[in-house]
């Protein structure tokens, strides 16, 4: 794929744990065995379809070539590939994080 970042939403008390070393995924994650990320593309998708209501949401951008070999595009929703780590997510490997607002069309901004 040739998207260079993705992005994991977060909500505060996630966040909060991945910028103290102690994030070990969000529920959906614990369950599925990885990290659910999400392209640019796919991100209000996501959103919609994962968040719809709830405050206190926060994006942080990963660099994919930060994740190495424990990255993996895997089909899911609709037949689209995602990015999928297979790994500990930590602040290492974000780049920029903010919370969560939309612009006039009502899109996530990207941090």
């Amino acid at each position: 794929m040739t998207d260079e970042t993705a992005y994991k939403i977060l909500t505060t008390p996630q966040f909060a744990a991945l910028q103290a070393g102690r994030f070990e995924g969000a529920p959906v994650d614990v369950a599925d065995g990885y990290i659910h990320l999400s392209t640019a593309a796919q991100l209000d998708e996501t959103l919609a379809k994962h968040f719809a209501g709830q405050d206190g949401l926060v994006i942080a951008a990963v660099p994919l070539a930060r994740l190495g070999a424990a990255l993996r595009w895997e089909v899911s929703r609709g037949g689209a590939l995602f990015p999928h780590f297979y790994g500990r997510l930590e602040m290492r490997h974000v780049s920029a994080s903010t919370a969560l607002s939309r612009d006039a069309q009502g899109r996530a901004l990207l941090p």
